[in-house]
């Protein structure tokens, strides 16, 4: 009798905390930042300043007129439909590839929560340099970006070794 190898989808358990994190954090910024007030946390770098964005990232999309919400979550719903796909297809100790998947899950999921909960996202992290300053953000935005460079450093570098092990 042959067993089914154990796929990774209890990895899964990472999205929820990203989701919790992201929610909790989400929940303090509605309930103690002022809308549009940038609050210094690192002087010069760092403010907490919380705002709204309708769109994707940088905003994309977010003077669309409304339908780009529903828009986002039904891409969200596919990419994060895909990821759990992959994930069952994933050894469950392979880390490297579980642990970005997961994380784009989480944070995906994050934002859908705040979309459907308030029609758009909640962001609240604003680093800046002087005169410049990144688009604010929120911990599912980070998740995202995190398990993004993940997924492409995969992409670049995993694949090799994986090549390599399946010839020799």
């Amino acid at each position: 009798m042959t067993y089914p190898k154990p796929n990774a989808l209890p990895w899964l358990i990472v999205s929820v905390a990203v989701i919790v994190l992201d929610q909790i954090s989400k929940a303090w910024v509605l309930s103690s930042l002022p809308e549009y007030t940038a609050i210094p946390v690192i002087d010069g770098f760092w403010n907490w300043y919380r705002t709204y964005n309708t769109g994707a990232a940088f905003s994309f999309l977010s003077d669309a007129g409304g339908w780009q919400k529903y828009f986002f979550v039904i891409l969200a719903a596919l990419i994060c439909g895909l990821l759990a796909f992959w994930l069952t297809r994933t050894r469950r100790r392979d880390w490297r590839t579980a642990l970005p998947y997961a994380l784009v899950i989480g944070g995906a999921i994050g934002n859908v929560v705040d979309r459907l909960q308030h029609g758009h996202v909640i962001d609240f992290i604003q680093w800046h340099w002087r005169d410049f300053y990144w688009p604010a953000f929120n911990i599912a935005d980070a998740a995202i970006v995190g398990g993004a460079i993940g997924i492409a450093l995969l992409g670049l570098f995993g694949g090799q070794k994986a090549g390599a092990k399946a010839q020799g």
